[in-house]
């Protein structure tokens, strides 16, 4: 018997015949047509807000990490397609409608450690096995909004902060460390405008 490739997304489900064994989190809000491929998309999913997910209509995640930090949020329009990105938010993350996410693609709104060296080194420590997480110093985050319309190419990444205008492409393996207009094209590292 074969086990399909898609499910259907639904608030606090287990996936029948999934390889991996977790659940889809309660805390999401989800419009009709949505799929994923395992809950492994979850595994680093921590959000405690009301709603951490929300999702519009007609929504593929395919091999897609969504990953937010206790008081992270993640938001997705209808009619995207996410496919072995990677999503990791300590604040906010925002995706218009009509926006397609390629492979290896990644999106952060934070630097996830301090910019400081004594206080990374600080950081450091407090990871480590026998360190204390809570005396980690505080770290800065700022949302990122991507929004309709937008194709981001292979293994790009988005940094904190960044706001990409509707219409626009981002070219396979761009670094995007500033907002970008609408309907440009945009590659390199860092991005720059090439049209």
């Amino acid at each position: 018997m074969s086990t399909p490739r898609f499910h259907a997304l639904l608030p606090g489900g287990r996936l029948s015949g999934d390889w991996y064994p977790g659940e889809i989190p309660k805390n999401i809000e989800i419009g009709p047509n949505c799929v994923v491929d395992s809950t492994f998309c979850f595994k680093e999913f921590r959000s405690t807000a009301r709603v951490g997910l929300r999702i519009g209509s007609n929504v593929t995640l395919w091999r897609t990490s969504l990953a937010a930090d206790e008081s992270g949020t993640i938001e997705i329009g209808s009619d995207c397609y996410l496919a072995n990105a990677s999503l990791v938010a300590a604040r906010r993350i925002i995706i218009g409608s009509r926006v397609f996410i390629a492979g290896g693609v990644t999106i952060i709104d934070s630097d996830f450690h301090p910019l400081d060296p004594a206080a990374r080194l600080a950081d450091t420590i407090a990871l480590s096995p026998v360190g204390d997480r809570k005396r980690r110093p505080s770290v800065s985050a700022s949302e990122v909004v991507i929004e309709d319309d937008v194709w981001i190419g292979y293994n790009a990444t988005i940094l904190k902060g960044v706001r990409i205008g509707s219409g626009t492409v981002v070219s396979p393996g761009a670094v995007v460390v500033e907002d970008v207009p609408p309907d440009e094209v945009i590659a390199g590292n860092p991005a720059s405008l090439v049209k």
